[in-house]
């Protein structure tokens, strides 16, 4: 929170222009430009107070602020600076801050020690990478003048001058009007890729667009338009005069300064009298891919016995008003469909990103939690993209993208071995049906083991070897990577192949070591976003399924799975298609185990946590027929 824009107070939500139009231009620039000028505060009671959010209700009223001055908000952002981002930058970390005009001048100002009146001539413009490089105490580094596009008082540099790439969008909007064939030719296809493909065709792409853009785009009359940015005074930025921006700043260094004649004015609105603010600012008070076995029967929609009546704006047709859901919960997802996923390819910790069609279905399980007065306190995900794309769109979709998501390799896929990249139907072939079942599903099969030297071996993938470091050393790989890199060289122990046993001994201890007593023990309700083996390893473990069993398990895409604490059991939620979710989602043979009754604590059945179905064409709750055949280690 101390990263987010300045508060306006009063101002928030009303028109720039209709404002100055009112109370006076040099009024209301004075507010958005002036380093120590608040604009009339909000009310508590106001709709606008961030009190009433629920990411602030661990905040102390008084730090919340009713109106700030720039100052105020820069000050605000200096701990940000002490606490967190110089002590990531002394371990020697790489940082990306994305915040807002204001916060950020306030950090620039702390980094660079501008002072007071010279901040008030830096601006920050939307959207464009400011790079700061530092020495061993944290002193900024000043850019070449010869090979930066920096500003005025500021060592950062941007890596685009403003507007330019914005010109050279517009142009290419233009072009492809009204040259046949244009997109055709430009466009790339939109198909999933991995990490490597995408950074290599950005990388590309922006090499491309920069020379592209310098072949049409005007220069001399580029105007830097007004996006809201309180730098400055309103005026452009003023740059330091270097080679690659030589054209673009011919104009700016004709001009003289004209900021004498600003901080005049700004002298005679401070002493304005206040009673220019009258009724225009009263504030009135407000009151993973599936395969074909047979499927069993089994769901539970909504769980009324569970809720805390509370008010709630979501309303399901047939249900009627839904409770927000206030007691500790779990909701556990599976990744979107990915390309490996249709094309059966074994991923484990291949990093691949989200099908068009698993984007679809994270959207769709979001608008359906928020649908049924779901919300989260904390998300937990792999270092896997598919998963975390995942997580962003379902907390898209309820409006929390605020809330914290905590990765861990620990819930990473499975690791597949000399299997990942393959063809699941290929290795079938050449091996036989009986050799594929186990490497795939068997409990404590391992499939064969990648080389230390594999592209798919994870030593060999930055983020773990860098980040990870949360277990042992391995003498035999920290031995290889010497003799390889010609000094003494240090390698964790990393899976080179697992069984989906070997998989729980990570997921299950991180789940009841770190999960539990940092979330689900304080009453947080809790989102898990991971992939199929995760999963079916923390479901075996919660819903007590046999080892014999479990690979009968399938866990479908994108559906949320709510495990209520309280009652122990699984529970799916009605999409309101009126059609019985074992129908229509492939659980495999083991289901049964999933959607058995919910029990109380003595171990009865709890009669007000029936596993049900709501129907989407009556207003009456259907029970959904039982199996009349139940698998035989049922009824053991």
């Amino acid at each position: 929170w101390r990263l987010n824009e300045r508060m306006y107070g009063a101002l928030t939500g009303l028109s720039k222009k209709e404002t100055a139009e009112q109370l006076g231009a040099e009024l209301v620039q004075s507010w958005r430009g002036s380093l120590n000028s608040r604009p009339p505060p909000l009310s508590p009671k106001d709709h606008f107070w961030p009190g009433r959010l629920r990411q602030y209700y661990d905040l102390d009223a008084s730090e919340i602020p009713l109106t700030e001055s720039l100052n105020d908000c820069m000050i605000r952002t200096r701990p940000v600076w002490e606490k967190k981002i110089s002590y990531q930058l002394l371990m020697g970390r790489n940082v990306m801050v994305v915040a807002h005009a204001n916060t950020l001048r306030g950090l620039v100002k702390t980094i660079d020690g501008i002072g007071d009146e010279e901040i008030q001539e830096v601006s920050i413009p939307t959207g464009i990478p400011i790079i700061y490089k530092f020495d061993k105490s944290l002193k900024p580094i000043p850019p070449t003048a010869t090979h930066s596009a920096s500003q005025q008082h500021m060592s950062g540099q941007f890596l685009e001058k403003p507007g330019v790439l914005k010109e050279a969008l517009k142009r290419e909007e233009e072009w492809g009007s009204r040259v046949p064939g244009y997109d055709f030719t430009m466009n790339r296809p939109q198909t999933p890729l991995t990490s490597l493909e995408r950074s290599l065709i950005k990388l590309k792409a922006e090499r491309e667009l920069g020379e592209w853009a310098k072949e049409f785009v005007d220069f001399e009359k580029l105007a830097l338009e007004d996006d809201g940015n309180d730098g400055n005074m309103g005026r452009p930025i003023e740059f330091i005069e270097d080679q690659i921006w030589e054209e673009a700043l011919r104009d700016l260094g004709k001009g003289s300064s004209t900021l004498d004649v600003v901080k005049a004015k700004a002298d005679i609105i401070q002493t304005k009298p206040n009673n220019t603010l009258n009724q225009p600012l009263v504030i009135k008070d407000g009151d993973e891919g599936n395969n074909e076995d047979g499927m069993t029967t089994a769901s539970v929609i909504t769980n009324t016995a569970c809720l805390s009546l509370i008010p709630s704006e979501n309303d399901v047709s047939g249900i009627g008003e839904v409770p927000i859901r206030k007691d500790a919960v779990i909701v556990m997802i599976r990744h979107g469909k990915t390309a490996n996923n249709q094309l059966g390819i074994f991923t484990g910790w291949e990093d691949v990103a989200l099908a068009p069609e698993g984007i679809e279905e994270a959207k769709e399980a979001g608008k359906l939690l928020k649908k049924h007065g779901f919300e989260f306190d904390v998300v937990y995900s792999s270092w896997l993209s598919r998963a975390v794309e995942t997580a962003w769109l379902v907390m898209d979709e309820m409006d929390c993208l605020w809330l914290p998501i905590i990765k861990s390799w620990r819930l990473n896929e499975r690791m597949y071995g000399a299997l990942s990249g393959l063809s699941k139907r290929m290795v079938a072939q050449r091996n036989g049906e009986e050799q594929f079942k186990a490497w795939r599903r068997g409990y404590k099969v391992r499939p064969p083991a990648v080389s230390s030297f594999s592209q798919h071996y994870p030593g060999n993938d930055k983020r773990y070897m860098k980040y990870l470091n949360d277990v042992r050393y391995s003498f035999r790989e920290s031995l290889i990577r010497s003799i390889e890199s010609g000094k003494p060289a240090l390698a964790r122990k990393l899976p080179k192949t697992e069984s989906l046993y070997d998989c729980m001994q990570r997921t299950i201890p991180y789940f009841e070591n770190q999960i539990v007593p940092e979330a689900i023990n304080q009453g947080k309700r809790v989102l898990i976003s991971s992939s199929e083996n995760a999963i079916r390893g923390l479901l075996m473990n919660l819903c007590e399924i046999p080892e014999d069993v479990i690979s009968g398990l399938e866990i479908p895409n994108g559906l949320p799975l709510i495990f209520d604490v309280n009652s122990k059991c699984i529970k799916l939620l009605d999409d309101g298609s009126g059609i019985d979710p074992l129908l229509k989602h492939n659980f495999g043979s083991a289901a049964s185990y999933l959607f058995r009754p919910c029990q109380n604590e003595d171990g009865s059945d709890d009669d007000e946590c029936d596993i049900r179905f709501m129907s989407g064409t009556t207003e009456t709750l259907d029970f959904i027929r039982r199996p009349t055949t139940a698998p035989a280690v049922v009824e053991t």
